[in-house]
């Protein structure tokens, strides 16, 4: 089966693509979104800014027949700070206002399209998968957004076709994204978090590291993902089983160099890196029992072996080769739990196998996520006294294999309007990811507007 098989589709549904531009135009269109400011204030002893972002989100809706339904939304942005240098950069508005606009998504649905059960979604589109809290192994479709490691369960629209056929009680779905799109990584400190330090050996130092990005080719069979899914309702709970090939939106280094700086012990360093290609099986369920909301799923990935190259021919020491990934199976999973109390507090508890950027059997590890939500004053009220996520890497030495990140908030809500004030204390060692991040605690306070 060839990967973009679905593009012929797209390409032969073009016209009716067409006529529902037309039709839009006399139809009603539904304008819905929201207004956000954040910002942030680091608690590492500087008392300095670390986030400021005013958002408007827009977006529209539109279904001017009943064959066919128009979505965008985008992002209008007042992000960052001014990135003045010299008196020439105070005649860039960028720099001293930054804006930016982000292109979320636009699709157009086609029902019936051929066949009376055969759906097809085209154009820039957000195509989740899975049914655990946010740490979904199975949603391997659209790349990550990262840019705000805050904001878990983020993702980029990618161009691309959705096809969805219904028969009896079973959906099958069928995607295929033409175009590789890599992960947007977090900025500063916080994205060194993703990967352990590098070992160096004793009496060396680092004066700096350049990388190089290697994209894929575009063509399709190098840079096109694509995926089947089927899904069905068991019993009254939801369970799907799900295959996809793609690229991994995380980089690896397949290459590094070293060359010495004319200072003894000290180097700079350059690397390489890579896409490796990966499939990945996965399956989920979700539903209750009782009152007591639960969910289960899994992914197990088939990556392509990479191999890195450490090059000291520069300081007379050759070069040597390590498998940075192994061609083996590992399987990540997620399995939770959430329950409302008779008093109005909401519990959600949850074990992640493998956290986004872990890969390999022997790098994955164990997570839990939890959460207890408070409401008073008819709702209008919410307090989160208990959030976050914790790791502990070696049970047999928890001293220096542990990460915590504690995340309370208070949040108030006047009508359409969501005022939440909380923080982020991160503690561990720096074994675990959490304990890479510890110098970057904030306090955070946020206000959102819907309409």
């Amino acid at each position: 089966m060839k990967k973009c098989f679905l593009i012929i589709i797209g390409l032969l549904c073009f016209p009716y693509v067409l006529q529902s531009e037309v039709n839009t135009a006399v139809s009603d269109i539904k304008w819905n979104g929201y207004l956000l400011t954040d910002n942030r204030l680091a608690l590492n002893g500087e008392n300095e800014y670390t986030w400021q972002e005013t958002r408007l989100a827009l977006q529209m809706d539109a279904k001017p027949t009943e064959k066919t339904h128009f979505y965008s939304e985008i992002w209008v942005r007042s992000l960052g700070f001014p990135a003045v240098q010299n008196s020439a950069d105070l005649t860039d508005k960028q720099k001293v206002a930054p804006l930016n606009l982000d292109f979320r998504e636009a699709y157009v649905d086609l029902y019936g399209c051929f066949f009376e059960k055969l759906d097809l979604r085209i154009g820039k589109q957000r195509i989740a998968w899975g049914t655990a809290d946010k740490m979904n192994p199975t949603d391997n479709i659209n790349p990550k957004d990262l840019e705000d490691m805050w904001d878990f369960g983020r993702y980029l629209g990618s161009e691309g076709i959705k096809a969805s056929y219904y028969l009896s009680d079973f959906t099958f779905t069928g995607v295929c994204i033409p175009q590789f799109t890599p992960a947007v990584l977090p900025q500063g400190d916080i994205a060194s978090a993703l990967s352990p330090a590098m070992t160096l050996p004793a009496g060396m130092s680092v004066r700096n590291i350049a990388s190089v990005v290697a994209l894929p080719r575009n063509n399709p069979e190098e840079s096109s993902t694509a995926g089947i899914k089927v899904s069905k309702n068991i019993l009254g709970y939801d369970f799907s089983l799900s295959y996809a090939s793609h690229r991994d939106d995380l980089p690896l280094a397949d290459r590094v160099s070293f060359a010495p700086t004319g200072s003894p012990g000290q180097v700079d360093i350059a690397t390489e890196l890579i896409y490796p290609k990966v499939r990945v099986a996965g399956m989920d369920m979700s539903g209750s029992i009782g009152n007591v909301g639960i969910w289960f799923e899994a992914a197990t990935s088939f990556p392509d072996e990479v191999k890195m190259t450490t090059d000291l021919t520069a300081l007379g020491m050759g070069t040597s080769e390590s498998i940075t990934l192994e061609d083996k199976p590992y399987t990540k999973y997620a399995a939770g739990v959430d329950y409302t109390f008779k008093s109005g507090i909401y519990t959600n508890v949850q074990y992640v196998h493998g956290f986004f950027h872990e890969r390999g059997e022997e790098n994955l590890e164990d997570y839990l996520t939890f959460a207890m939500d408070c409401k008073f004053l008819d709702d209008k009220l919410k307090i989160t006294p208990i959030g976050g996520a914790a790791v502990v890497k070696d049970f047999n030495d928890v001293e220096n294999n542990y990460g915590i990140a504690y995340c309370p908030e208070i949040a108030y809500t006047i009508d359409n309007a969501e005022l939440s004030l909380g923080a982020r204390l991160i503690d561990g060692t720096d074994t675990t990811i959490f304990g890479r991040m510890k110098d970057n605690d904030d306090a955070y306070i946020k206000v959102k507007y819907s309409f």
